[in-house]
C-alpha cells in the first residue's frame, strides 16, 4: 500500500503462504558490528514483524515497500488512546475509498530496534485484511523505517536484518539494480515483460514487498500492449483486493520477466481492468510482488539507490503450479473457521460440488483448527487428491478435489 500526503495507496494485494517465528532483542554488545536480526512471520505471502507504539504491548505490522509512513489500524488506535485528528480519505487499488485520520504524538518501535523509534502518522481501517490473512493485523510499516538501514530480508531463514548504511559495504555475486524512488519514498525498478514472438517491452514497476501477488500490469499498459494476447489463456481475477476494494481484471502468464540478469519464467500475472485506483494509473506500468520477490534474498539499500538480488533455490520453482479454483476467508477470534468465500467457475471446485459458504471441518483428515489459512491454501496448490470435509447447514460432507494448473 503506497500512500503520500494526498493519501492515495498502492495495492495490498492478496494471495497466499505461511510460516512463523518469535521475536528477539538482539544484545547492544552486537550492534556496531553485526546486523539487527529481526524474525518474521510470513502470512499469505506478506511479511509481519513485531512492534510498539508508546507503551503497549507487542503489535502485528505489515512490511511494506509499497507504504511510506507508519500507518495503525483504526480500531487498534482507539483503544490505544491515541490522539487522533480530522478525517483523511484513503484510495488504492480498487475503486472506493477508505475514511482515516492523522495521528499526533505517538511513537512506534520494532521489537529489537528500540533506539530507533518513528512517529505514527495515519490511522486507517484495516479490520477487513484479518479475516483475508487469517492473522491480527495491527498495522503498516514502510520507507520511513527501511530508508533508517539496509535492510536484508531473507524468505528462507524468516528474518530481515539491518545493517548500518554508513558502513555498509556489498561483496557477494549478487545482481546490483538501481532504484528510482517516486512521491517521497515508494522504490521503482526497471524490468521486461516478454510475451511470445514479440520484443521484450521495458518497463517501471513498484517492487512491493508488501504484495502476496506475482506480476500486475496495470490497465493502460495492459491496453497499449494489447494484452493478453489472444493465444494467452486467463480465468477470472478472483480474491484479488486492496484500500479500494476489489480488482478487477484477468489472469494469465506472461512468458518471462526479466530483472537485471534474472529471468522467471512464466510468472502468474493479473491484466488489470480497473477504470480507477493504483492499477489504473500509467505513471508506472505494474507491481512485482512477493511470489516473485521471496525468489531472492534481497538488500534495500535506500541511501544508494540500489537493491542487491541474490538467488535462491526457489528461483526455477514455477508460481502457481495449481489452483483449486476456491477462495476461503478465516473466522472467529482464532481464525480457525475456515469458509468458502468464493468460487472459480469451472474449477475443480465447482465441478466437485463446493459451494459458498461451506465450512472446512478437515482436509485430508487433518482437521480445521491443526490448519492456518496459509498452510490450507498451500495445501491447495499441490496437485493431488485431497479429501475434504465440510460443514454445509446441517449436514458433514466428504468431497475429493484435485487441484490442477488452470492458465
Amino acid at each position: 500500500m503506497m500512500i503520500r500526503r494526498r493519501l492515495i495507496t498502492w495495492a495490498l494485494f492478496l494471495l497466499l503462504a505461511a510460516a512463523g517465528a518469535s521475536p528477539r532483542i538482539v544484545p547492544a554488545a552486537q550492534k556496531a558490528a553485526d546486523p539487527l536480526v529481526i524474525p518474521f512471520e510470513l502470512v499469505t505471502r506478506h511479511i509481519l514483524i513485531r512492534v510498539k507504539i508508546n507503551n503497549s504491548g507487542p503489535l502485528w505490522f505489515i512490511f511494506d515497500t509499497g507504504d511510506k509512513v507508519a500507518i495503525v489500524d483504526l480500531e487498534r488506535a482507539k483503544s490505544l488512546g491515541l490522539s487522533l485528528q480530522g478525517e483523511v480519505n484513503v484510495g488504492g487499488a480498487g475503486a472506493g475509498t477508505l475514511k482515516g485520520s492523522t495521528v499526533r504524538g505517538a511513537s512506534l518501535t520494532v521489537i529489537g530496534v528500540e533506539a530507533n523509534p518513528q512517529p505514527v502518522l495515519l490511522a486507517i481501517p484495516l479490520e477487513g485484511l484479518e479475516p483475508r490473512f487469517g492473522h491480527d493485523i495491527d498495522g503498516i510499516i514502510g520507507a520511513d523505517f527501511i530508508t533508517q538501514f539496509v535492510v536484508e530480508i531473507d524468505y528462507p531463514a524468516r528474518v530481515l536484518r539491518l545493517h548500518d548504511k554508513s558502513r555498509f559495504t556489498y561483496s557477494g555475486s549478487g545482481e546490483i539494480l538501481p532504484l528510482t524512488f517516486i512521491h517521497g519514498g515508494y522504490p521503482i525498478i526497471d524490468a521486461e515483460v516478454v510475451v511470445a514472438g514479440r520484443a521484450a517491452v521495458k518497463a517501471r514497476f513498484v517492487l512491493d514487498f508488501g504484495s502476496g501477488a506475482s506480476l500486475a500490469l496495470h490497465r493502460p499498459f495492459v491496453e497499449q500492449q494489447n494484452l493478453p494476447t489472444t493465444s494467452q489463456k486467463t480465468i477470472r481475477a478472483m480474491g484479488a483486493g486492496g484500500a479500494g476494494g476489489k480488482i478487477t481484471g484477468r489472469c494469465g502468464r506472461v512468458d518471462g520477466l526479466r530483472i537485471g540478469k534474472f529471468q522467471i519464467e512464466n510468472p502468474l500475472t493479473l491484466f488489470s481492468e480497473d477504470r480507477s485506483g493504483a492499477f489504473a494509473s500509467s505513471e508506472i506500468q505494474g507491481n512485482i510482488g512477493a511470489m516473485i520477490l521471496s525468489k531472492f534474498k534481497a538488500l534495500l539499500d535506500y541511501g544508494r539507490d540500489r537493491i542487491i538480488l541474490e538467488p535462491n533455490s526457489s528461483l526455477k520453482d514455477p508460481i502457481a503450479p495449481a489452483s483449486s479454483g476456491l477462495k476461503f476467508i478465516a473466522e472467529g477470534s482464532d481464525y480457525k473457521t475456515f469458509r468458502v468465500e468464493e468460487l472459480l467457475e469451472d474449477s475443480p471446485a465447482t465441478e466437485t460440488g463446493v459451494q459458498k459458504d461451506d465450512v472446512l471441518v478437515a482436509v485430508d483428515g487433518r482437521p480445521a483448527a491443526e490448519l492456518t489459512l496459509s498452510s490450507l491454501h498451500e495445501t491447495l496448490e499441490k496437485p493431488v487428491p485431497h479429501k475434504l470435509s465440510v460443514r454445509r447447514g446441517g449436514q458433514t460432507l466428504q468431497i475429493t478435489l484435485t487441484p490442477r494448473r488452470l492458465i
